[in-house]
């Protein structure tokens, strides 16, 4: 069974953090890896994708790669063809694949049944690139990650639970402040021997004191934009006390930056002179999302490999991520 990479909490909290290491690499030598030389990597979208899209396209093609972008309405899944039969199909021509989607039902059904490494770009409960991309940002400024300090304020996306999970795994403690009706399950917990740790909270101003990044997301995301209108404009509402401005960053540790995965709606979730000020390490961190995922794509392509000559050892790592999977499927 190949190594997927669905939560992020496959990962055992060495690899990742040999992770991180090997993306700073890449990062210094962006063309020194040849990892995917002959081969080709799918992509599959079923959401729309921008920073997704462009890093995972640009870095498959630095690691020698070809990328093959896969639209859900040009494949024979818009006629019903059945996802375990495109992980077969897909398992025979690519040496993994990637899925952007809101189902994360769709997302274990794909690694189920394919022979490649799956590996989420976008689910509606996990965005473990992301969190990737956030960790490496937060260690090139802080040198290492174990103890830091950090929160994410506002809504409880996708993002802020990845963020929570890979946090803790990478060492940190890491504060979550969520309006009541936003926020993450009261049962998340960090995963098995994590060393950092997760706390929830609804108080903006209790989660960045000493934090040394503070993180956001949209507040209304692609899921949410079929909503009522009377419902987002209480969402929004609901949600003010935990823009990230500079009052907010005031409290938190004087070398405090800010984070956004982005798209950014300045003035929401973020004022525009954090955005585009001098105390963020936002486009850093949009770039930073190549040179993880080109790390993810060596481990999970090395790890597979391995597996295949240790007779399928890896299906116990892998079996565990499909438990944590379904077990944080709620939204």
């Amino acid at each position: 069974m190949p190594l997927h990479f669905l939560t992020g909490c496959e990962l055992s909290a060495q690899q990742l953090s040999d992770l991180l290491r090997r993306a700073a690499e890449l990062k210094r030598q962006p063309l020194s890896s040849k990892a995917l030389e002959g081969s080709s990597v799918a992509l599959i979208f079923q959401k729309p994708s921008t920073r997704t899209r462009l890093s995972f396209e640009v870095g498959i093609t630095e690691l020698r790669g070809n990328a093959v972008v896969l639209r859900s309405e040009e494949m024979q899944l818009s006629r019903g063809e059945s996802l375990r039969d495109t992980a077969l199909v897909l398992s025979r021509h690519v040496v993994a694949a990637g899925l952007r989607t809101s189902s994360d039902q769709a997302l274990q059904e794909l690694a189920l049944n394919a022979h490649i490494p799956i590996f989420n770009m976008l689910s509606a409960s996990h965005h473990p690139c992301q969190a990737l991309a956030d960790l490496l940002t937060i260690q090139e400024a802080c040198g290492s990650l174990a103890g830091v300090q950090i929160a994410y304020v506002g809504d409880g996306t996708n993002v802020a639970r990845s963020l929570a999970l890979l946090g803790s795994l990478a060492g940190m403690h890491v504060t979550v402040a969520s309006p009541p009706a936003c926020a993450l399950e009261a049962s998340l917990t960090p995963p098995p021997h994590a060393q950092g740790t997760i706390t929830l909270t609804d108080d903006p101003r209790q989660a960045v004191d000493q934090a040394r990044a503070v993180c956001t997301d949209v507040w209304v995301s692609m899921s949410d934009e079929q909503a009522d209108e009377e419902d987002i404009s209480k969402r929004i509402r609901s949600l003010a006390p935990y823009r990230i401005d500079d009052a907010l960053l005031d409290r938190a540790d004087p070398r405090a930056f800010a984070l956004h995965c982005l798209p950014a709606h300045p003035g929401q979730e973020i004022t525009a002179e954090v955005l585009y000020g001098r105390r963020q390490r936002i486009w850093d961190q949009a770039e930073n999302r190549r040179h993880v995922q080109k790390a993810l794509l060596e481990l999970l392509l090395s790890e597979s490999v391995e597996g295949e000559a240790s007779g399928g050892s890896l299906a116990s790592s892998a079996a565990p991520s499909q438990a944590s999977s379904s077990a944080l499927l709620h939204r």
